[in-house]
């Protein structure tokens, strides 16, 4: 049985957690506007951004296996009080309280500045396209100060994905190096 949840937990870090690392640590590049006067090439494009938060949001909910099995195999194998698997959940708790308390709300401000909105927060099932991509345009009635200060948001976004992403490194190799472990698993 302890195979099958180490298994499970596993997978579903992976299949989970590993989307909404690339996913979250694309969406600054395309929500960030160009800057003003640029006229050389940019990635700016709404309707990616939108989508990759689609991504973050609905692997968020995913996401939650992760823990869960990761609680039962510890469970099994008996460790759920070594410091190793203590400080590994203590580190989910914080990259998932930096997901839904500022990526994920971050993600939609941006979006929502630009004249997005995320399918889920209005009362079409889908996104309403913002400009369309290169096309310099960067929103309905956005002036210079609004656009370095999406431009701010994107970048402030990027290093608190780098955070979240630094976290579930750290709880990675926490998994695989468990100091002081004694179940040889």
């Amino acid at each position: 049985m302890t195979k099958l949840l180490l298994s499970l937990h596993v997978l579903a870090a992976i299949l989970a957690i590993g989307p909404i690392t690339v996913a979250a640590s694309m969406f600054p590049r395309y929500a960030k506007p160009p800057a003003p006067d640029s006229e050389g090439p940019h990635d700016h494009d709404t309707r990616t951004a939108a989508f990759l938060h689609r991504i973050c949001r609905g692997y968020t909910l995913v996401g939650i296996a992760v823990p869960v099995f990761g609680l039962a195999t510890g469970a099994a194998l008996g460790v759920l009080t070594d410091a190793w698997l203590l400080a590994s959940i203590a580190l989910t708790g914080i990259a998932a309280a930096v997901l839904l308390m500022s990526i994920l709300p971050g993600q939609q401000r941006l979006l929502a500045e630009q004249g997005v909105v995320a399918a889920g927060t209005g009362a079409d099932a889908g996104a309403v396209p913002g400009p369309p991509a290169g096309s310099g345009a960067t929103g309905v009635g956005v002036g210079t100060g609004t656009v370095t200060a999406q431009r701010s948001a994107a970048a402030k976004l990027a290093m608190t994905t780098g955070i979240f992403n630094l976290l579930w490194a750290a709880v990675v190799v926490l998994m695989i190096v468990r100091p002081g472990s004694t179940t040889g698993a």
